[in-house]
């Protein structure tokens, strides 16, 4: 069985934020699989996907924290800044991060570790709507 949906997402403000439910909540279909894969997407180039901790929130905030360290919007190296001082940065922070992920699915559910949910990381100011792909291969 195949099934594939785009699905968007609520604009989100910058940061790290937990999609997993809003995913579940766009796939009823998930519930049928017994077997298999999902293969998750981001149309997008300046927002990315990843898979981490879903407990503490400070993760999340310790996350945005780091990247920005890292990928600084005040460079004055960067050339791509048409849009605004987090234009390349964001696209950086998507190349570092990945644009998408593969789940295994068991029993109808992503088979995720205890404390492990879906990421969306937005890395602009004001990103807007977000587009997922989301492709699952199984057996019911």
């Amino acid at each position: 069985m195949i099934i594939q949906k785009e699905i968007s997402l609520k604009p989100k403000s910058r940061g790290f934020h937990l999609i997993t439910s809003e995913i579940y909540n766009h796939l009823p279909e998930l519930k049928e699989i017994k077997t298999g894969i999902a293969h998750i997407f981001i149309k997008h180039t300046s927002a990315s996907l990843t898979i981490n901790e879903n407990a503490d929130p400070t993760v999340r905030s310790d996350m945005e924290t780091y990247f920005n360290k890292l990928v600084p919007e005040n460079a004055t190296y960067f050339e791509h800044t048409l849009e605004g001082k987090d234009d390349m940065t964001s696209h950086i922070k998507n190349t570092i991060i990945g644009s998408s992920l593969i789940i295994p699915i068991t029993n109808g559910k992503f088979n995720l570790g205890t404390w492990q949910g879906i990421y969306l990381c937005e890395h602009r100011n004001y990103g807007g709507t977000r587009k997922i792909i989301i492709t699952i291969l199984g057996e019911r």
